[in-house]
């Protein structure tokens, strides 16, 4: 599945909600769904800086393919992460970086968070971007 066939998907999840207490519902219950973190993988090199809560980012590259887990101590962030877990892992580098993220928009979820949490996925977004510029690198 590509990165905007998991976008789109995304989408079609959203849309059928039009109140955006059940959309943070959502986001929240795909947070808990997630695999917790390791701990020996919530290290400072992994902590995103950035974030008002403490999100950690572990990147894993496997057959030319990036593989993200993540962690975090805020339940609306745990799900933000999840949906970027979601749309960006298992793709090349090159996928990553020239990736549009829409579906952020296309959801209503930028509009929707606070200042500072609207931060946070910038700076999730820029992390996982630099892993891959740094992973394509390597390559």
């Amino acid at each position: 599945m590509t990165i905007n066939e998991r976008q789109d998907e995304i989408i079609d999840e959203f849309s059928g909600l039009d109140d955006w207490m059940d959309r943070y519902q959502l986001l929240i219950d795909l947070g808990s769904e997630q695999q917790p973190l390791p701990e020996e993988q919530k290290t400072e090199q992994n902590l995103i800086d950035g974030c008002q809560s403490r999100v950690w980012l572990q990147a894993d590259y496997r057959d030319g393919r990036l593989f993200f887990t993540a962690e975090s101590d805020a339940l609306i962030v745990k799900g933000i992460v999840a949906l970027l877990i979601r749309v960006l892992s298992d793709a090349t580098p090159k996928q990553i970086i020239d990736a549009d993220l829409y579906f952020i928009d296309a959801i209503g979820l930028r509009e929707h968070l606070s200042p500072t949490r609207s931060n946070g996925l910038v700076a999730m977004v820029k992390q996982m971007r630099m892993y891959a510029i740094a992973y394509q690198a390597k390559s």
